[in-house]
């Protein structure tokens, strides 16, 4: 019995690995071009996490002339849940995200190096496994679970690290005449790496955030191929990499343990590895603690929490390159209106210690994204976040032609508004602007400076009798402001008020205030002269009247 003659008894029907590297040539792209992968199980929701990869990832293909690819890892059915790669696909969309490569929809894909479902390359991994074998690299391994637990009791009793490996691997030293027996006999029995690494010596590695590393060399014997035939992702994200031409493997640095196996399986194969970029996940702070953002306790986890708000995709991005490079806030002032694809992502600059979430920045950063969409966009994101979510904000936005001009405010001026930070914002920062709700939800006028009855009732009226016409553009609007202020015994600018205190009650700031209060029951509004534009003189005239009917 030599290890061929063994290789065949448990793999019969596998190919040469030569009919695989044949079939999957290295990809024809420019030099520098990276290939990488979004690599997800199909088990619930997308972690914002994960969606800063694929940001990061897409960002780097795109500026590169390379690949992004999805590949499904579902080799774990137990985990699995229905639709679970549709979940995925459609959570991507949602951000603009589109891969190259990969799975399209539950069952198709698009690429010349699938299957792109790991649980389809079933055939191809036992090839490569065969090939260990053959090797001498691997071997089967027939502990029962019970055998396996009394190892690992042993070793926690004598405190020494837990695993499978050197005098604890028992089925490593078998002949091969014994392991032959043994599957002849039908024994169950799974596959093992066969390392040859030692816990006291060092390997070097140099990762590409976080730069020159050292580890121990892996010496556990892990598994390959489970009992169902189908890999473990240790085994199988080596040859799909290698297959599939990654360049790149970029992930959170959770995985940062893994790196001494996974580049010893590399090298026993006889692949070339990828370069390794293991950045820091994003944390939460708790009790003066940091700690990972997590799907159980935080709901800002889940990408889907940022579409139920009405954050858009835009503004979500923009935060996580954010994080993910701390020079693209810069960038992003400088170059407001060039798409995110065209920062220069440096994979060496992002953030070894991992970054905070930070709601209000978010947020911060989503008034500035959405101040720069025109009235047109403004009104159909909106409308489609409200058609989910607010069937009010909906049926207010049923005039289409009317609500542009409500969006319009200020949008597209050298300083445009940002009283948006998300749909869910849009009707309290618009509804007084739409007559049904403006009186249905009058509670009071916050009057200011100037709140006597009778001088409100003056303004209010002589606006209207002397000084409003709806052709004024904006300076001639104001210039009626003043004089009606002076005419009043007010004054018409601000430093001849704060020049002689003694000699006025009021400016023409706080004449401004009560149209405004009066108009939008509201002290903070964008532009009053672009809001009684509008909203047109009779709108206007009606509300004066029912503010002075509620003095």
């Amino acid at each position: 019995m030599n290890y061929k003659e063994l290789a065949d008894l448990i793999f019969p029907n596998a190919k040469d690995i030569s009919y695989y590297e044949e079939k999957y040539p290295k990809r024809n792209l420019k030099e520098g071009a990276i290939v990488t992968r979004y690599a997800p199980s199909p088990t619930g929701f997308v972690h914002i996490g994960a969606l800063m990869q694929c940001v990061v990832e897409s960002v780097l293909t795109k500026r590169t002339g390379g690949v992004l690819y999805l590949r499904i890892e579902d080799t774990d059915g137990k985990r699995e849940i229905d639709n679970g790669v549709s979940e995925i696909i459609k959570s991507m969309k949602d951000f603009d995200i589109e891969f190259d490569e990969g799975m399209i929809n539950e069952d198709e894909e698009k690429g010349e190096y699938g299957p792109y479902k790991q649980s389809a390359r079933k055939d191809i991994y036992q090839a490569y496994a065969k090939y260990m074998i053959q090797q001498g690299k691997a071997y089967p391994c027939f502990c029962s679970h019970e055998e396996l637990d009394e190892i690992r009791a042993k070793q926690e009793n004598a405190k020494i690290r837990t695993g499978y490996y050197g005098v604890w691997a028992k089925c490593r030293n078998l002949s091969l005449e014994e392991m032959a027996e043994k599957i002849n006999k039908g024994e169950k029995y799974v596959i093992r790496f066969k390392s040859q690494g030692r816990e006291d010596k060092k390997i070097k590695h140099k990762d590409v955030v976080k730069g020159n590393m050292d580890f121990p060399e892996n010496d556990q014997d892990v598994i390959i191929i489970k009992g169902d035939g189908l890999p473990t992702y240790h085994f199988a994200h080596v040859v799909d990499d290698h297959l599939m031409g990654t360049t790149h493997v970029i992930r959170s640095d959770e995985w940062v343990s893994s790196i001494p196996l996974h580049l010893q399986l590399f090298y026993e194969i006889g692949f070339r590895a990828p370069k390794y970029c293991h950045y820091a996940p994003i944390m939460k702070e708790e009790d003066g603690k940091k700690r990972k953002i997590s799907k159980r306790k935080d709901p800002e986890a889940a990408v889907s929490f940022y579409s139920e708000m009405g954050i858009p995709n835009e503004a979500v991005k923009d935060y996580l390159m954010n994080i993910a490079n701390s020079s693209f806030e810069n960038w992003r002032k400088q170059n407001p209106d060039k798409q995110i694809t065209e920062f220069d992502l440096q994979l060496n600059k992002m953030s070894v210690s991992g970054s905070l979430f930070d709601m209000v920045k978010l947020l911060d950063v989503s008034k500035t994204v959405i101040s720069r969409f025109d009235a047109n966009k403004v009104y159909d994101l909106s409308l489609d976040w409200a058609k989910k979510y607010d069937k009010e904000l909906a049926k207010m936005l049923e005039n289409k032609e009317y609500s542009l001009k409500v969006f319009g405010i200020e949008r597209g001026n050298k300083k445009p508004r940002k009283d948006i930070a998300k749909w869910s914002d849009v009707k309290e920062n618009i509804e007084y602007m739409y007559d049904e709700w403006f009186y249905e939800k009058l509670k009071e006028y916050p009057y200011q400076v100037i709140n006597k009855k009778e001088e409100i009732e003056k303004i209010l009226t002589l606006y209207m009798e002397k000084y409003f016409e709806e052709t004024d553009d904006k300076q001639t609007w104001f210039d009626k402001i003043k004089a009606m202020s002076v005419e009043l015994g007010y004054a018409g600018e601000v430093k001849e008020f704060k020049a002689n205190p003694e000699k006025y009650s009021a400016h023409v700031g706080d004449v401004s205030t009560v149209l405004r209060v009066a108009l939008t029951a509201r002290t903070n509004t964008p532009d009053m002269y672009e809001i009684m534009q509008v909203l047109g003189k009779e709108s206007v005239s009606k509300r004066f009247k029912k503010a002075i009917e509620n003095l």
